[in-house]
């Protein structure tokens, strides 16, 4: 079972963070939270990959804003979330991540994301040299940014019903990206890979996870 540690930037801030997975892992993963914080989710999902022999770090990129932010999943908590989110600065979100990769040590890292955390995934392939692979899950903001080049291999994953990613954004994705994975779960909804909202599809999780876990397996090894 893991912790949470204490991470300093290169800025100096400090944040927390949830830190689990063998001391003696070979490889690390970077998780980075959904809008709602390193909650209970964003927790067993680390611990779900620290089950697969990985080294695990999920910084708490809110401390930025409101430190110990933790939110469920009720209209009002994606309401403040949506709200949190949209104070952070997303220069200063990279430098939390690369003090969690930093905290991995010289481990060969990947880096995985869920929400808002799947379009920080896809900056970590594309704003930083720390990642060997990144697995992205329902980022929102990938589509926007789809034209940054990449620098390690990448795999996104998206819910055919997502509102809040149209399957025009994925397509247009694919066009710019022809040299990365793109999955679309059909009839998934955003947020399929959580068990703690309703639009949870455990065929899809378990698949996304399939895939996430050997696309990690394939780039992690080498």
């Amino acid at each position: 079972m893991g912790q949470t540690i204490t991470l300093t930037a290169q800025d100096g801030h400090r944040l927390s963070a949830w830190r689990t997975g063998p001391d003696n892992a070979r490889a690390g993963i970077v998780v980075i939270q959904e809008i709602f914080g390193v909650n209970h989710h964003i927790r067993n999902m680390c611990e779900k990959i620290a089950a697969q022999g990985y080294a695990v770090i999920a910084p708490a990129l809110f401390d930025r804003t409101e430190p110990q932010a933790e939110l469920g999943y009720t209209p009002e908590d994606v309401k403040q979330g949506i709200a949190l989110r949209g104070r952070l600065d997303n220069h200063e979100v990279m430098l939390d991540v690369d003090a969690a990769a930093h905290a991995l040590g010289s481990r060969t890292l990947g880096i995985t994301g869920y929400c808002f955390g799947g379009t920080v995934a896809w900056w970590g392939a594309t704003r930083s040299t720390r990642f060997a692979a990144a697995s992205g899950w329902y980022g929102g903001g990938v589509a926007g940014t789809r034209t940054e080049r990449p620098m390690c291999p990448v795999q996104l994953h998206f819910g055919e019903k997502d509102t809040g990613i149209p399957l025009t954004d994925v397509e247009a994705i694919r066009a710019a990206q022809p040299g990365i994975e793109v999955y679309v779960y059909q009839g998934a909804q955003h947020g399929f890979g959580c068990d703690e909202r309703a639009s949870f599809s455990a065929p899809d999780a378990a698949l996304a996870h399939e895939r996430t876990f050997s696309f990690f397996k394939q780039n992690l090894s080498k």
